[in-house]
């Protein structure tokens, strides 16, 4: 289970931190299931963006360094209330495969929480 955590907390996390990139700089050529991301204004680039990468580095860095690995798990719960706002501007627009993505991965970061506030907590490192 461990690894298991390990495993999503790096993919997951490595995942927001690129996507988040990407709503700082559009890129042009973005495949279709993307290209809702033309649409949102610049202040949702960047709110998103900016919590995106907060939430894709805390998912990895606290648990590696082992310096309040307990924000492993807040950054879990911020990412899923922004996948959960995802959904809800995808349901606006009715983008249901866009939707069942964000469900997903709320389900995922869910899990992460979870998993590492009460089924395998990380240990912070003694001082």
């Amino acid at each position: 289970m461990n690894r298991l955590l390990w495993v999503l907390q790096v993919v997951v996390g490595v995942y927001f931190t690129f996507t988040g990139i990407n709503h700082f700089i559009v890129p042009e050529g973005l495949p279709t299931t993307l290209e809702w991301m033309y649409d949102l204004s610049d202040t949702l680039h960047v709110v998103a963006g900016t919590a995106e990468i907060l939430g894709g580095v805390g998912l990895i860095l606290p648990a590696v360094t082992r310096i309040r690995p307990e924000l492993t798990s807040y950054a879990a719960y911020g990412l899923v209330l922004v996948m959960a706002a995802a959904a809800i501007w995808h349901v606006g627009r009715g983008e249901v495969p866009q939707i069942v993505v964000n469900l997903v991965v709320i389900a995922v970061l869910v899990f992460i929480g979870y998993g590492r506030m009460r089924l395998l907590p990380l240990e912070a490192r003694s001082a």
